[in-house]
């Protein structure tokens, strides 16, 4: 990751619509170039409020965005051009083929690429004849992130771009989403799929009732949350015999431990299990998944205040 600078940047960014409702309230956030961003958060946290003002979609209520320096609602002409936007349904003419989509996308693109090299690149090259009303829901999909890569974007926004792909088309976009990070590309990802974020973004903020309450790498934002170890005792053995160091719940025989200190803690569980010739069963024990730490945010009653902000 080439962090030279920073492409994107908001500072008390606000957005609110007729009646009053405020969509983002006050969010300061940078992604540098070369970095891949994911910007998560539950149905109505203010993610898309916030990408329409980064692309240049509307202005914002209050505060400031630049995008390569740039206004991208007052400048839109200098920054449009740069950007690749993967939007979550395209609208695509139905009875055009894919080919005959890209070509027309083409004719509104600054310094396009091929039609053919753009949809070989999203695995469609087989499929350039297909009429798009034929295409499956996971190959409009790769057409839409075709259109994206048109330009040759110095930053694309990605909108759920797995969506309705099977496990393969998912591994095979995110591989392609690396190899243009890798090429310099600077891409903010939207997604309800938290392996992918965890598996692909550099930094990530977690939003919630239009305020970014963590933020940080995939592993500074699971580290705020505890391990977790789970296992089942023998009938004859009550939780009760548990050492009291270890903080556990129980649910009959079994068990679940939270803890910051994952090693310092199972080792203790498996001393006391040895000592005492008792056999754990289904022993598992693991780290906080980004999954645990983003419900944690964002169940109902979360204090937007003070939850996991890094």
């Amino acid at each position: 990751m080439n962090t030279d600078g920073h492409v994107i940047e908001a500072a008390g960014l606000r957005r609110s619509y007729r009646g009053g409702f405020e969509a983002v309230s006050g969010i300061t956030f940078s992604v540098g170039r070369g970095e891949l961003f994911a910007l998560l958060g539950t149905n109505g946290a203010g993610k898309t409020s916030t990408v329409e003002l980064l692309e240049g979609l509307a202005a914002p209520s209050a505060g400031t965005v630049r995008v390569l320096g740039h206004d991208p609602y007052r400048e839109r002409a200098a920054v449009r051009p740069r950007l690749g936007v993967m939007l979550q349904e395209g609208g695509f003419p139905s009875d055009l083929t894919a080919v005959e989509t890209v070509r027309m996308w083409a004719g509104c693109t600054s310094g396009a690429r091929p039609a053919a090299e753009a949809l070989e690149l999203v695995g469609l090259g087989g499929r350039a004849g297909v009429r798009v009303k034929q295409l499956s829901g996971g190959e409009r999909r790769r057409l839409d992130l075709a259109l994206a890569l048109l330009g040759r974007p110095e930053i694309l926004f990605l909108d759920e771009p797995t969506t309705g792909l099977d496990a393969e088309g998912r591994r095979d976009t995110w591989e392609l989403v690396r190899e243009l990070r890798a090429a310099g590309t600077t891409v903010l990802l939207t997604t309800h799929y938290l392996e992918e974020a965890e598996s692909l973004a550099d930094r990530l903020a977690i939003m919630h009732a239009g305020r970014i309450v963590a933020t940080g790498t995939p592993d500074e934002v699971t580290a705020s949350r505890p391990s977790r170890i789970r296992f089942v005792l023998p009938p004859e053995v009550p939780a009760s015999r548990l050492p009291l160091t270890l903080r556990a719940a129980a649910d009959g025989q079994r068990v679940e431990i939270r803890t910051h200190e994952l090693q310092r803690s199972l080792g203790e569980l498996l001393r006391w299990a040895d000592e005492s010739g008792v056999r754990l069963e289904h022993l598992d024990a693991r780290s906080a998944s980004l999954e645990e730490a983003f419900l944690e945010i964002a169940r109902p009653g979360t204090d937007t205040e003070l939850a996991g902000v890094l």
